[in-house]
């Protein structure tokens, strides 16, 4: 699995012009999911984007999580993290097909709301318009492979 984690002070997704999630503080999460990801990976990568420190405390500090901040969470599926960038057309066959990947994408989420966390989402598969306000801007690159 892959996230792109983003400190955010708002973020919102639409579909068809409608809002379908929405936080103040917190991470947007852009999550792509592979062949051969596992549950025990949905779970890793939960855990490690929950705890993650990113979050000033009074000394300026990036040294506070999420639940230390108040914050919230969005995750969108984003399944082109997975591309192959060889030519200039990428393609996708490292994605896992949505039979294998939306009962991950729901196992994130779930582990995320598990940890006592507001989790908004979009839909799988859809066409979103994603709008943030960055904070910093922070953004954190994880990938399980590496964790």
């Amino acid at each position: 699995m892959r996230a792109v984690v983003t400190r955010v002070s708002s973020a919102t997704v639409e579909i068809e012009g409608k809002v379908a999630g929405k936080i103040d503080k917190g991470y947007l999460v852009l999550l792509g999911i592979k062949d051969g990801d596992t549950a025990e990976d949905a779970k890793r990568l939960s855990a490690k984007i929950c705890n993650l420190r990113v979050f000033a405390d009074s000394d300026g500090k990036m040294n506070l999580n999420l639940q230390d901040a108040g914050g919230s969470i969005l995750v969108i599926s984003q399944f082109t993290l997975y591309a192959d960038t060889k030519s200039r057309r990428p393609g996708f066959t490292a994605a896992a097909r949505p039979d294998t990947a939306i009962p991950l994408y729901e196992l994130f989420v779930e582990n995320c709301r598990q940890q006592g966390f507001t989790v908004q989402t979009g839909q799988f598969g859809a066409m979103m318009n994603v709008s943030s306000v960055n904070d910093g801007p922070v953004t954190i690159l994880f990938d399980t492979e590496a964790l």
